[in-house]
């Protein structure tokens, strides 16, 4: 009896020493394998943008910079076994075969491939992956993967200071009801779910990809070109889908990003080319039927 009693009496520490081993990474080791440098950003998370800049893509005439729909992206977050990764691969149609051959041969799982956008001038898609494990191991697994890519990997000459967008992004800011920010050309705006979001039974931040996803890129004259996704529960995708489009905004793709994620979502995908403040109100009506932390 009194062995069962330490025993249990030893499960809490146990279970802190190995939360502690696993937030001990050492990111640079994970930053030399990836090829360059990650952010860390708030839940321990460590993610890497990995910009398709080598792509000239246009939709409906409107050249799309990296920042609006071509932007790759992996997040590392610290788990009992090491590292759970997610991420976006943008891939031509091409590339989707050897680089998910090599990511199946370094035990990395795909979760979803498909479009995005439609209308693209160069066939593009989008290759959801995911992982647990060394996150070295799984970094180079990752890196071998997309060299199989035209994905540029350096890390590159620091971007240009940024300039102000022909926008006023503070009306758009205002129907929102939320901040966004300036990122190479594109104002973007990040929205979480309200709910908890798990992947495995592990908690997944909205860093890592369960943000519903504004992005607003200049057009000239009061004009944005708007894409993104809202990451929404089944219950929400009809109502939602039927606003957008009564709103002008067309619905690109519906699915799903992850296998065994609680709850399930699905990720609503979205293109227009308009008024900026008129698509901003089409959005934010579409946003006050998601169960999203509400702004400020």
């Amino acid at each position: 009896m009194n062995r069962i009693v330490t025993w249990i009496a030893s499960l809490p520490a146990l279970a802190l020493c190995v939360c502690a081993s696993a937030a001990e990474i050492d990111w640079s080791k994970v930053d030399q394998a990836i090829g360059k440098k990650g952010s860390d950003l708030p839940g321990g998370v460590h993610k890497y943008g990995l910009s398709r800049s080598d792509l000239h893509v246009t939709v409906d005439g409107v050249a799309i910079k990296p920042a609006l729909a071509l932007g790759s992206w992996l997040a590392f977050q610290p788990s009992g076994d090491g590292a759970m990764v997610m991420g976006d691969l943008v891939l031509t149609d091409t590339e989707i075969s050897p680089v998910m051959q090599r990511l199946i041969e370094g035990s990395i799982e795909i979760t979803a491939v498909h479009n995005h956008l439609l209308r693209t001038s160069v066939p593009v898609f989008y290759m959801h992956v995911g992982g647990h494990g060394d996150p070295v191991k799984l970094a180079e697994a990752l890196r071998a993967g997309l060299a199989l890519s035209k994905t540029p990997l350096s890390q590159g000459a620091p971007p240009p200071p940024s300039t102000a967008l022909e926008l006023d992004t503070a009306a758009i800011e205002k129907t929102l009801g939320y901040k966004g920010t300036a990122n190479g050309g594109v104002y973007q705006f990040s929205i979480p779910r309200a709910e908890s979001v798990s992947e495995g039974g592990m908690a997944v931040p909205p860093s890592m990809g369960t943000s519903t996803a504004l992005n607003f890129q200049p057009t000239g004259g009061g004009k944005a070109a708007i894409t993104g996704d809202f990451v929404l529960l089944g219950s929400e995708v009809k109502p939602i889908m039927k606003t957008l489009r009564q709103h002008g905004i067309e619905v690109t793709a519906l699915h799903s990003h992850m296998i065994d994620d609680s709850p399930h979502l699905f990720f609503m995908h979205f293109w227009a080319n308009d008024d900026a403040q008129r698509l901003a109100q089409g959005l934010r009506a579409a946003l006050d039927l998601a169960n999203v932390k509400r702004g400020s």
